[in-house]
């Protein structure tokens, strides 16, 4: 077998160091090569973007890769951006420098960064050098997205910022100092696209000041106090916020124009009327919440029904006739998804309202004052999901279900906190997609398992048999005598909330056997649970998840919860004094996460299931600040027993057989004391005594029978008592 040696000789292997050396440079040139080449000190670097967010730097620095693209200078204390401040980062796209007090940034320093396309300097004080700063970002002839917000900018100093960035597409101005819009201010952005004005002081916006911005689609105006929109003609705009303002009235144009607009914010104004909305339009989403808005038909005739309004423009005074009264008159709503009603004061619906909203799936009328709901055709609604009554004044819900396509795909319905006292008959029959009801605050009934002869339960009462598709069902606080045996018959629950019901009388849970086997959550908050009164069997309740006792009348804890997999289980407001220390060593300690136990008279001497928890590890006391047990008639945290307490609790804990002796030991000494002072102080007397009463004797000899009984002297007693 040959070996062959492989040997270099000493210049080649300087020919591969030399080669090494000039690729390094060439790599740490880029900046950008691996992971060990792309370091810096203070940055965070990552493929061509640089993080020096957050390091108290008073400057750009000049040591990052020449390759950065995007550059993060937030939260520094940078005051003034100098001309040669970016000179090294010639193909940088991106630069963010928001939270600096940046003051002033000086003419050239954008440049060397011609390729810049976006710039952040939000929250700042460019107010103070507003005009030098416009100088240099008007070099900046590529800049697409550009954030000015909170720099204290007035109207005059944004037209002066923005006048000559033609090629913007998106601009925040918003927390700013702005109070009114006119045609001068955005003239030249022929690109732009999104425009947030919120959070600024507008109060006035003049006619034709967007008429330039053909293709805005977003325009954000929250928060600011303009008291009306009148003439609304922004065709192209596809998003409009102007929630948090002090708008009274919306009015489209009554032109046939075809309006691109999907969404629509005109949440917490004060609206009075319902927005006049255009006739062609792609709404999507209407959000009306928290306004004052109401119908009035019902309150006007015909002769009544039109107002007018007085547009000043300038010169030019206009006088439009809106017809505010027409019910019908809320403009084209086919494309309606979304609609939010809630907190306004919205009496009724008019009767053909729905009509034409053929793609409603989410309907919220909440937090109204409604008294009665008549739709007269159900089946306009044939596409709705959610449907929320909540918080309202209902007595009265009419539904027609002589068809039988009534609500077919309503899965969620709110009903709680109204005056129902029931439901229409075999409304569940017909929502066959149902899923959650909440029908909490109603004095209602629930039907028991009798029907009539045609299988309808009583107007009075709510049937919820064979409803199969629901699975949540809330019944809170509504009152609810004694539950029939079998009233959620036929159902799947798996969320059920009794919690309220002082006088609902479950019995021995007998009531809710008929859906045991599917519950996961349920809440007996507050229905007069007692252990003395009740046997309470939860052990078929297998699938149980989360569990709810709280404000009952428990003394002892429920020993079928042993068994059981729960992950929640809530006991506050009990009589309990102590808890099982064994419960925690079974299937309930393994699968509990969270537990809450205050308000419960626990006896501080009892506390080796408090420590057992602990001991635990994987159980978390929600409320361990506020539990608290009783010592001597007085509450003390559980938490932070004092040590004088713990000490007593062991004396009165111990093995009872050493607490008798530790107690009879004294009391024997303490006799025999007594009895040694008291000899010592009677001795004379007490031996006299004793001489006087055995010193006599006795020689008479007892004869009888052949046995003899003879009484010696007693005087060897008398000797060794005085010895």
């Amino acid at each position: 077998m040959n070996v062959v040696s492989l040997c270099r000789s000493p210049a080649a292997e300087m020919a591969i160091i030399a080669l090494s050396i000039s690729l390094g440079i060439i790599v740490l040139g880029t900046g950008w090569g691996s992971k060990v080449t792309a370091y810096h000190s203070l940055c965070k670097l990552e493929k061509r973007t640089a993080d020096c967010s957050r390091k108290r730097l008073g400057s750009v620095p000049a040591d990052l890769p020449a390759a950065t693209e995007e550059l993060f200078l937030d939260a520094n204390i940078i005051q003034i951006l100098k001309n040669a401040s970016l000179v090294s980062y010639q193909v940088l796209q991106s630069l963010s420098l928001r939270e600096n007090g940046l003051e002033l940034i000086e003419p050239g320093a954008f440049l060397s960064s011609r390729s810049l396309t976006s710039l952040s300097v939000a929250n700042n004080g460019l107010s103070v050098n507003y005009s030098v700063t416009a100088t240099a970002i008007w070099t900046l002839t590529a800049l697409r997205k550009l954030d000015l917000s909170g720099n204290q900018l007035t109207e005059d100093m944004v037209v002066t910022m923005i006048q000559h960035l033609s090629s913007l597409e998106s601009l925040s101005l918003a927390r700013n100092a702005i109070m009114r819009l006119d045609h001068s201010h955005f003239q030249n952005l022929l690109q732009l696209q999104d425009l947030d004005l919120q959070q600024n002081y507008i109060f006035e916006i003049e006619s034709g000041t967007f008429d330039g911005l053909r293709v805005l689609q977003q325009l954000n105006l929250a928060y600011n106090y303009m008291p009306c929109i009148v003439e609304f003609d922004l065709t192209q705009l596809r998003v409009l916020n102007v929630s948090n303002n002090l708008i009274e009235w919306f009015l489209a144009v009554e032109d046939d124009i075809a309006f691109e607009l999907e969404t629509l914010d005109l949440s917490h104004n004060w609206l009075l009327f319902f927005p006049l909305l255009p006739k062609q339009n792609k709404l999507q989403t209407l959000l009306l919440m928290h306004n004052q808005m109401s119908f009035y038909g019902d309150l006007f005739n015909h002769s009544e029904s039109k107002v007018q309004l007085l547009f000043l423009d300038g010169n030019i005074t206009n006088i439009t006739t809106f017809n505010l009264w027409e019910e019908n008159n809320h403009g084209n709503l086919s494309s309606l998804s979304f609609l939010d009603m809630s907190w306004n004061q919205v009496r009724y619906l008019p009767d053909r309202f729905f009509e034409g909203k053929a793609f409603l799936t989410h309907l919220n009328i909440s937090h109204n004052c409604l008294e009665s709901l008549h739709v007269q055709r159900w089946e306009w609604l044939n596409t709705l999901t959610d449907l929320d009554l909540s918080y309202n004044q209902l007595s009265d819900l009419q539904v027609n279900l002589s068809s039988g396509g009534t609500l077919p795909n309503l899965q969620w319905f709110n009903l709680s906190t109204n005056r129902l006292h029931g439901l229409p008959a075999k409304l569940f029959t017909h929502t066959t997609k149902i899923t959650t009801v909440d029908l909490s605050n109603n004095p209602i009934k629930i039907c028991g398992s009798h029907v009539d002869v045609n299988g309808a339960a009583s107007p009075d009462c709510i049937d919820v048999h064979n409803a199969g598709s629901l699975k949540n069902l809330f019944l809170a606080s509504c009152d609810l005598a004694m539950l029939g045996n079998h009233v959620f018959w036929g159902t799947s629950l798996a969320h059920l909330d009794l919690s309220n019901n002082p006088n609902v009388q479950l019995g021995s849970l007998v009531p809710l056997q008929d859906v045991a086997q599917s519950l996961q959550v349920l809440s007996l908050r507050n229905t007069s649970l007692s252990a003395a009164k009740t046997t309470m069997d939860f052990s078929i309740f297998q699938k149980l998840v989360n569990l709810d006792l709280s404000e009952n009348a428990l003394v002892s804890f429920p020993e079928s919860l042993i068994g059981l997999r729960l992950h929640t289980l809530d006991l506050r407001k009990n009589g309990l004094h102590t808890l099982p220390q064994h419960a925690m060593q079974k299937q309930l300690g393994r699968s509990l996460h969270v537990i809450y136990l205050s308000q419960n008279p626990y006896d501080c001497c009892r506390l080796g299931w408090w420590d057992a928890l602990h001991s635990l590890g994987t159980i978390h006391i929600a409320d361990w600040k506020q539990v608290t047990c009783n010592y001597s008639s007085k509450f003390i945290s559980a938490a932070n027993l004092p040590e004088s307490v713990l000490q007593d609790c062991k004396w009165l804990t111990a093995d009872m057989m050493w607490v008798y002796l530790v107690l009879f030991l004294p009391t024997c000494f303490a006799l025999l004391v007594a009895f040694v002072i008291v000899f010592l102080t009677f001795r004379q007397r007490i031996l006299q005594m004793v001489k006087s009463r055995y010193k006599r004797s006795s020689s008479h000899g007892l004869w009888g029978a052949g046995k003899t009984q003879v009484t010696e002297p007693k005087e060897w007693v008398l000797a060794e008592w005085e010895s």
